[in-house]
């Protein structure tokens, strides 16, 4: 019996069932292009351009006063009288400490007496050579003997000048290290003298700024002893040398100090800045540092990113300077770049019009 025409064959069925499957299997294995597949990452975006930009060098430096001693005795006598109370402002030449030198003064009155007598013996010999009734080489002994009494007196002069203790240099004494009666001997410390009408702040610069480095360039100096309170300065003079160890030149800069606000060893945070110049900026957060890699992730035409490797410079107060690897007008990831993939669709925030993309891929969407 011949099979009925109406149903179709088994194997013509199993036939077209597979052929539905494969054609939706194709389907979903597909290629997802740009834009499809997973949703665009939020992110925000700025973009790059060229800024006033001042280089800064930051150190950290110690400041001395302009002219600084330790006054000290330089015999061994007991203290007369103290001219001084600590912290006063004194001249250069003031009587600091006068000590005793009672028997200093009547062994000077001795020699001046000698000296007056052998000038006068020295007189007469001269008068008797004259009329030729001594040698000539009597009166050279009495040249010699006046000349050792003159000299006994300037000794003994100086003797007594070091009892009177004085101030090398006009500044602020220190706190009183002795009081009268007290015995002194060489090497006792009276007080600290410090000029301190302007200080210097040694701060030492890594030796890849010694090209940038002149004598006259602007500092500026804190310090927490006064806090909001900036000490403007300059740099007065750079060392011959170069520290084998740090690989650092140290830096040595003048600052006015009329209030005397600033006392030596006190530390002070020194920046250094150079002549302004335009440079290409960005946020410090944009530019991402993995292991030896430095990249940002710059936003193509299409509204993917792609990683874009850049050589930074400088970095101040949370923006960095890019010297290599974009250009100005490039738009750059700011926020966001922790969740980004090359090739991946962005938004950004502050727009309302979706993805960024460019006018002209907008244009064909919209026709």
């Amino acid at each position: 019996m011949p099979a009925d025409s109406r149903f179709p064959s088994f194997p013509i069925l199993l036939l077209a069932g597979l052929g539905l499957l494969l054609s939706a299997c194709s389907r979903d294995a597909a290629p997802a292009g740009p834009g499809q597949g997973a949703p665009a990452a939020v992110v925000t975006t700025q973009v790059a351009a060229m800024l006033p930009w001042n280089d800064t060098i930051s150190a950290l430096g110690t400041v001395q006063a302009r002219e600084s001693v330790t006054i000290t005795a330089k015999v061994s006598e007991t203290v007369d009288r103290v001219h001084f109370d600590s912290g006063d402002e004194v001249a250069a030449g003031a009587p600091l400490v006068t000590l005793s030198g009672k028997q200093q003064q009547a062994a000077l009155q001795a020699a001046e007496a000698s000296a007056r007598e052998a000038e006068q013996q020295y007189r007469r010999g001269s008068e008797l050579v004259g009329q030729q009734l001594i040698a000539r080489s009597l009166l050279d002994t009495q040249r010699a003997t006046r000349d050792a009494a003159v000299a006994r007196v300037a000794q003994m002069r100086a003797d007594i000048g070091d009892r009177s203790i004085r101030a090398p240099f006009a500044g602020r004494l220190g706190i009183r290290q002795v009081s009268p009666g007290a015995l002194v001997t060489p090497g006792t410390v009276v007080a600290t003298l410090d000029d301190i009408s302007r200080v210097y702040v040694d701060f030492p610069v890594p030796e890849i700024h010694l090209a940038r480095l002149a004598v006259g360039q602007a500092l500026a100096g804190t310090s927490v002893a006064w806090p909001g309170v900036t000490f403007q300065g300059q740099v007065s003079s750079v060392d011959a040398r170069v520290d084998a160890a740090t690989r650092a030149v140290l830096v040595r800069g003048d600052f006015p100090n009329l209030e005397r606000r600033l006392r030596p060893g006190m530390l002070m945070q020194v920046e250094l800045s150079r002549p302004q110049r335009q440079a290409l900026v960005l946020p410090e957060i944009a530019v991402v540092q993995v292991g030896r890699d430095t990249f940002v992730w710059r936003v193509k035409q299409d509204g993917t990113v792609e990683r874009a490797t850049v050589q930074v410079g400088e970095r101040r107060a949370g923006q960095v300077e890019i010297v290599r690897g974009i250009e100005a007008g490039d738009r750059i990831v700011v926020d966001g770049t922790g969740k980004l993939r090359p090739g991946m669709a962005i938004t950004d925030a502050a727009e309302e019009d979706g993805p960024v993309q460019a006018p002209a891929a907008a244009a064909a969407q919209d026709g």
